[in-house]
Formats: structure tokens, C-alpha cells, sequence
């Protein structure tokens, strides 16, 4: 259909991207999910670093930051979520080609508004995931738009199941009312 034709990718920013060392990373990782969800499943998502068309997994280097980012993705509901069980969880991962973009300078020389990243404008950010995955890439580490953290996203689809794990699981209900109210003050 014509509808779903797909642009050509930037050369220019492929090449941007594909000079940035593939570095490894091993590090725990916070994940929250809804019962029932296997934290260390992906999916494909039309998000900040996903263009629908390959499976991430959304991750943060700080347990804050994990639940910070849903925390702002149920805000975008008309009613926040009341029903809506949700858990912590600690993971291990294993990935050994993964993009390191650690701070705002990085992202800027990429094309990035900065001043506006914390908004929902995903088409820059998009194209550099897009690129990434493309050039083989594993993963990349990117500042988190919620809080004051880094946060690693996953492809999944390069990454072996083996080398997801999951290390710790918290019985305890987020209650997101109490974690509004501690983080507020």
C-alpha cells in the first residue's frame, strides 16, 4: 500500500551512528511490569526509541527512574489506572554491541532538541534507534525524559533470552499514590 511506504534512512546519520564504538553492558537494570507480564519480554512500540518495528526492552539503570517512566506513560490516560497491578524488577543483562549515548551534548550532536526532550516529539530519537538497530547494535544507553538517570533500551530481537535475567522480583504492589507523595517532598 502506498500508505506504508518507508523512507530511505539517513545517511548521515548512519554514519553518525555508525562511529560510535559498540561497547558492552553488563549492569542490573530496573524493569516494572503488570502482573501477570514477564519482565524480561519486549515488544515492539511506537515510543521514544522505538519506531514500531523491532523489539525493545525498556529498562533503567535506577529503580526510581524504572517507575518514574510508567508513572508518566499512566498519566497520559484520561483516569490514572486504579486497577492496574504493577511490580518492580531487578534484571540482569548481558549485551556486548551497545550505544552509549550518556548525556544531552551526545544527543545534541545527533540531531536531538535537548531543550525539548522530556516532550513527546519521538521522530529524531526514533530515527537513531531505527539506525542503531540497523547497524547491528544490541542496545543503546540514553538519558531518561522522567528523571534524573540513564536508562538502557534493549533490542531484544539481538539480544539471546539467555543473557535477560531476572534477578529479583518485589512482592509488594507499586502504590502509585505513595511514590507520587514521597517523591514530591
Amino acid at each position: 500500500m502506498i500508505g506504508d511506504i518507508k523512507r530511505a534512512r539517513d545517511l548521515r546519520l548512519l554514519d553518525a551512528i555508525d562511529a560510535f564504538k559498540r561497547q558492552p553492558f553488563a549492569e542490573p537494570v530496573w524493569r516494572i511490569a503488570r502482573e501477570g507480564r514477564d519482565p524480561a519480554l519486549g515488544g515492539a512500540s511506537n515510543s521514544r526509541w522505538c519506531n514500531g518495528t523491532f523489539d525493545v526492552l525498556y529498562t533503567s539503570l535506577e529503580r526510581d527512574g524504572a517507575i518514574a517512566e510508567i508513572h508518566a506513560l499512566l498519566s497520559l490516560q484520561p483516569v490514572f489506572p486504579s486497577k492496574l497491578r504493577s511490580f518492580v524488577h531487578k534484571l540482569t543483562v548481558n549485551a556486548t554491541q551497545t550505544l552509549r549515548l550518556a548525556d544531552f551534548p551526545t544527543l545534541a550532536k545527533l540531531g536531538v532538541d535537548v531543550d525539548r526532550y522530556r516532550e513527546r516529539d519521538y521522530s529524531r530519537t526514533q530515527g537513531i534507534a531505527d539506525a542503531a538497530y540497523f547497524l547491528g547494535f544490541d542496545g543503546l544507553i540514553a538519558p531518561s525524559a522522567r528523571w534524573e538517570c540513564l536508562n538502557a533500551v534493549l533490542f531484544t530481537g539481538r539480544i539471546p533470552p539467555d543473557e535477560i535475567r531476572i534477578t529479583a522480583s518485589e512482592k509488594q504492589v507499586i502504590d502509585w499514590d505513595d511514590w507520587r507523595r514521597s517523591k514530591r517532598g
